[in-house]
């Protein structure tokens, strides 16, 4: 089995309402988002994945959250953008992209730093 791993970053505010605590206050973090993709076939050039395409793919999906208020972001007019629903929210985002479609890759998980010693890894367990 092979796993390739990626990182991207970005920059944004969130706040978690109805948070009894300082969250509930607007604030911005530089979040680190960590992408992990697994498979055992190799392409003919010997990848998993291009590690540039993948780095592409995520950029373009970080871009959609980067210098901005993620609570005035339509994706998260429903849920508060904590890191796991970004890290859901991301994770929907890659399964769906060609990339991962034409690969032999799964897309295993979707880890979201919001400070140095805070993540959460979100994995989809549904068949």
């Amino acid at each position: 089995m092979f796993e390739i791993e990626v990182k991207g970053t970005f920059d944004a505010a969130h706040k978690v309402v109805g948070y009894q605590g300082k969250c509930a206050r607007l604030h911005g973090h530089s979040w680190v988002v960590e992408v992990r993709v697994a498979g055992q076939q190799l392409n003919e050039l010997g990848f998993l994945v291009d590690f540039s395409e993948l780095n592409q793919t995520l950029k373009d999906i970080l871009t959609q959250l980067d210098h901005q208020d993620l609570n005035e972001l339509p994706m998260f007019q429903s849920v508060n953008p904590t890191a796991e629903n970004i890290a859901r929210f991301i994770y929907g985002q890659l399964v769906e992209t060609p990339l991962l479609q034409r690969s032999r890759a799964v897309l295993d998980s979707v880890c979201v730093w919001e400070s140095a010693h805070s993540c959460v890894r979100y994995r989809n367990e549904s068949p």
